[in-house]
């Protein structure tokens, strides 16, 4: 339990439903759902297109979604909607081009976006709304407008230059050329006539439609090379989690070309150490969990790609022997030197939400356009932002990660699902691009070795190795930054606060739910 003199949230109980997301407009949205007997996929899409409208700058239609969706009786499916290259990004282009990377201000870096088509397929196999009815909600709001909440403003104010740079940026992300301030009001009209087209004509109308078109049209005068071909041929697909087990409890996962398996090759290199004999706020617990993540960046960096392309040995990465391995390498008194990695780390942004229903179906959602605003670069006529997600991309040929025809990149995005006993105990997720398999490895850490419940394991203060440096937020003692530094880690104070997140734990005995949300974004939890 919390110290009520802190200032931290209390956890969120319910008996028939909870939601969480990084927004109050979305909470509220699907647990409005889930009280007029929706189930837990109606609510979490509708939730995702609301949030499209509160946070545009972390996520859109324009963008990519992966969800795990679990039963009450323990059974798991994931979901794979992010989207794909274009069919002319071969070999010989690539050579003729003279690209050395994908850089987020390539233009190649848009790839088709997956979300609309993602959404729709988990409607249309396990939910009981239309794609129309679950965008109501967000089209009224993208109508009425609604008030910017304070952390959007904040992350939307680092992005004047960019949007103004681009007309339709300036056009329907910006008023008279400046950024919303937080608690003004903003409309979109723009996304409410997209959101209305696709309400009425369903996903088709996205990418087989006017929608499409206009895309391709205005990026092929960009230099683009995705077709309405691309479009048309977008497709999710159902895919089978990989987990591992860590203390007792059975983490699931994304599969490839999601980066879910590098927190399970961290989860597993930690197992290896005494973690309990050690303080939650200790030096050494930061130091071994930061040299764990570092290691499976590394194999991250090495493996993940899109598995239609390449061969990635996910059961060998996860092996005992392989974990045995790799923990021998963390010297707990020195930071090792710095692994080698082949691609470049590339930040991104993101909503994570959770809902579990009345009936015990948990959905753990993610769904973004990866940099503030994607590529910045948004369509006049539909008011779309882009994704550029193909930065997770790279161009070295005979790379798994290499940009191909048709190919996934490399995805930041992971939402988490826990198992015990045969059950679903917990969907949870932690945003902030790179850091999410850290925020993962820190949350299961939280609550399996240290017992802390939901809300305590999302407010723990953060730490995270990312190019070069432990980036540490205020609530890291000066102590314990201080003995990082002595076992040679770069530490540095962040100056934002590293991403956020959601959790929802079920209790099977008991009958209820707990839920948490965390205080870094704007959402919070609400049951019923």
């Amino acid at each position: 339990m919390r110290n009520f003199h802190d200032g931290g949230r209390s956890t969120i109980h319910a008996a028939n439903g909870i939601a969480a997301t990084s927004s109050p407009q979305a909470t509220l949205a699907a647990l409005d759902v889930l009280r007029a007997g929706g189930n837990a996929v109606d609510a979490a899409v509708t939730a995702s297109a609301v949030l499209c409208i509160c946070e545009p700058q972390m996520t859109g239609i324009g963008g990519d979604c992966f969800a795990l969706i679990g039963d009450a009786e323990g059974n798991i499916r994931g979901l794979n909607a992010s989207g794909r290259s274009s069919s002319r990004a071969d070999a010989d282009w690539l050579k003729a081009s003279g690209l050395s990377d994908i850089t987020k201000q390539s233009i190649h870096a848009i790839t088709v976006p997956g979300a609309v088509d993602g959404w729709d397929r988990l409607l249309r196999n396990l939910g009981t709304l239309t794609l129309g009815e679950a965008l109501a909600p967000a089209i009224a709001l993208a109508e009425a407008g609604l008030p910017i909440a304070p952390r959007v403003a904040f992350d939307w104010a680092g992005n004047l230059d960019a949007l103004a740079n681009d007309a339709g940026g300036k056009m329907h992300y910006l008023l008279d050329g400046r950024v919303p301030d937080g608690g003004e009001v903003m409309r979109f009209p723009a996304m409410a006539h997209t959101l209305s087209l696709i309400a009425k004509g369903g996903r088709d109308a996205f990418y087989t439609g006017e929608i499409a078109e206009d895309i391709v049209n205005h990026l092929a005068a960009r230099g683009s090379l995705l077709t309405v071909e691309d479009f048309a041929a977008t497709e999710a697909n159902w895919v089978e989690p990989i987990s591992t087990d860590f203390h007792g409890r059975e983490v699931c996962e994304i599969p490839p070309n999601g980066q879910g398996l590098t927190a399970l090759i961290a989860m597993n290199i930690l197992s290896r150490f005494d973690l309990a004999g050690m303080a939650s706020d200790s030096a050494d617990r930061r130091h071994a969990e930061i040299e764990a993540v570092r290691i499976a960046w590394e194999l991250r960096d090495r493996h993940v790609a899109d598995p239609d392309f390449a061969d990635i040995p996910v059961d060998d990465l996860l092996s005992d022997e392989t974990a045995d391995r790799l923990a021998g390498l963390i010297d707990m008194k020195t930071a090792m030197a710095e692994p080698e990695a082949t691609i470049p780390k590339i930040g991104s942004d993101t909503v994570y939400l959770t809902v579990v229903d009345k009936d015990r179906q948990s959905v753990s959602f993610i769904n973004s356009v990866y940099s503030d605003f994607g590529s910045k670069i948004v369509t006049p006529n539909t008011g779309i932002a882009l994704q550029d997600r193909g930065a997770g991309f790279n161009a070295i040929p005979g790379h798994p990660n290499c940009i191909a025809p048709r190919k996934r990149p490399l995805h930041t995005i992971i939402p988490a699902m826990v198992r015990e006993n045969g059950r679903i105990s917990a969907p949870f997720g932690v945003m902030g691009g790179n850091y999410q398999p850290m925020g993962h490895v820190a949350v299961m850490v939280n609550t399996a070795i240290y017992g802390m419940d939901v809300q305590e394991a999302l407010e723990f203060p953060r730490a995270f190795h990312d190019d070069g440096q432990v980036d540490i937020e205020d609530g890291v003692s000066n102590a314990v930054a201080g003995d990082l530094s002595a076992r040679g880690h770069t530490v540095a104070r962040r100056k934002t606060p590293l991403g956020g997140g959601q959790m929802i734990q079920i209790d099977w005995k008991g009958g209820t739910l707990t839920g948490g949300s965390d205080p870094r974004k704007d959402g919070l939890a609400l049951g019923y």
